[in-house]
């Protein structure tokens, strides 16, 4: 029994900030090799900056109907994107390696965008809460309890977040802020190290602190 229990015990893997970097998100997959009795949960910016943004999509469009139970959460990059699309004033994508988007899905022949990325980038979540973790793209404003932060500081705060030992009771998952190594401590899980600016991607299974790079 004991022995089952072991085996049976599912991973929980958070993965940060893909940014278009289809062949380290290839190469991170295939050492983790996720299964149908794990979980993935994917911290958001998976598009802008890098080359392959278009293909990133696809590729986690087909990975979520290989592990359904799959979390993709919103970044401030699909943010800006799906304003963006929504006609909003497009300086702020465009500034932000937005324009490496755009050329990877003319590139892929896939403008305007196919209506199951649209699909996708709407339905990502804000925020993602388990027994023990809570999963956000950016972080949360310390004091405030979850279900009333803003989305704005779920996909965007740093400082305020990063230089506070606020305890919501959980530990916090982000990414959004690129570290040098993943940040482990009992509270807080960091996540993003940079892949886009040439360091790696980063998966970890929460419950074990173990870590994957590529």
């Amino acid at each position: 029994m004991h022995n089952h229990e072991t085996k049976a015990r599912r991973r929980l893997l958070a993965v940060g900030d893909i940014h278009g970097c289809l062949d380290q998100l290839n190469a991170l997959m295939t050492q983790v090799a996720p299964t149908l009795g794990d979980q993935v949960i994917f911290l958001g910016d998976y598009v802008d900056r890098g080359p392959a943004s278009s293909s990133i999509i696809d590729y986690l469009i087909e990975f979520s109907s290989a592990l359904p139970a799959t979390v993709f959460l919103r970044g401030n990059h699909e943010q800006m994107f799906v304003d963006y699309l929504d006609g909003h004033e497009p300086t702020m994508f465009l500034m932000n390696g937005g324009l490496k988007t755009l050329n990877s899905y003319q590139n892929n022949g896939q403008w305007p965008i196919p209506s199951s990325h649209r699909t996708f980038l709407e339905a990502l979540l804000n925020v993602y809460e388990t027994g023990d973790y809570i999963f956000v793209h950016a972080g949360l404003r310390p004091g405030i309890p979850l279900a009333e932060q803003d989305i704005t500081d779920l996909l965007w705060i740093r400082r305020e977040f990063i230089t506070s030992d606020y305890d919501w009771g959980k530990t916090v998952v982000y990414g959004h802020t690129p570290l040098e190594a993943p940040l482990l401590t009992e509270t807080r899980v960091g996540l993003d190290t940079g892949c886009v600016y040439g360091r790696q991607l980063t998966c970890c299974d929460v419950h074990t602190r173990q870590i994957w790079q590529a």
